[in-house]
């Protein structure tokens, strides 16, 4: 894996994905000849699939300026009141992850449980670059006992009392349910500007699946999908087993 950025070449200076998947020394003990052709073809397609990752993040990078944050959101975290700049901090980008765990809720949604314990771990690394946010619906003191109770060290969690950020960044259902929504802000020349947010929703689910965003954000789907059982069907997280 690159350690450090690299410049996207453009599709005309990139050689076919079959050449490099033929240039693969790569062997496993005992694979048949009928195995390794089957997985040659595979690895050009792998190869064709970070291609297209990179073109839809250099994509993703160039979107015109979007619409200003005017509103004086505000919100409660562990270290008492904030304001929608305070939570960029020193930073210039900051990344939401809206949680389904409103007052309504007796315990919070398993699936965005999983995805935050997954991420947790990564939040010293993150927030190298960027501003992190976990912004619920529930009162602060209710976040940070389940912080506790999960384990969970670094996520940074964010009581919206109001509602009114959720509300306005469809991190809820048109009936006041929750909704998970993941959101990202920029601070440029004194404006505070919406980047991009996640819009794949059930009106763009593919038939047999569930819908999900691309990239996936959640490992555990990622190291599912390269196992012979694969996501499955019949199963999800939850918050005990």
């Amino acid at each position: 894996m690159s350690s450090s950025p690299v410049k996207s070449a453009t599709s005309s200076t990139l050689k076919p994905a079959a050449e490099l998947a033929r240039a693969s020394n790569v062997r496993f003990p005992n694979e048949s000849a009928e195995y390794r052709r089957a997985r040659e073809a595979l690895l050009a397609e792998e190869i064709e699939l970070r291609r297209h990752i990179e073109r839809v993040a250099e994509q993703r990078r160039a979107l015109p300026p979007g619409g200003e944050v005017k509103k004086n959101y505000a919100f409660v975290g562990e270290n008492g009141l904030a304001s929608f700049a305070d939570l960029f901090g020193d930073k210039q980008t900051l990344v939401i992850y809206s949680y389904m765990f409103g007052p309504q809720r007796e315990r919070p949604c398993p699936m965005c449980t999983s995805l935050l314990s997954a991420w947790d771990g990564e939040v010293p690394d993150i927030q190298q670059r960027v501003a992190l946010a976990v912004v619920a619906r529930s009162p602060i003191e209710r976040l940070v006992a389940f912080k506790r109770e999960r384990g969970w060290h670094y996520l940074p969690l964010f009581s919206d009392l109001s509602g009114e950020f959720s509300r306005d960044y469809h991190a809820l259902t048109k009936d006041g349910g929750d909704d998970a929504a993941f959101n990202v802000f920029t601070r440029r020349d004194g404006k505070i500007r919406h980047f991009w947010g996640g819009e794949m929703n059930g009106a763009s689910a593919d038939p047999g699946q569930d819908p999900r965003g691309a990239p996936d954000l959640m490992p555990l789907w990622t190291i599912l999908d390269v196992t012979p059982e694969g996501r499955g069907t019949d199963w999800y997280p939850t918050l005990s087993y």
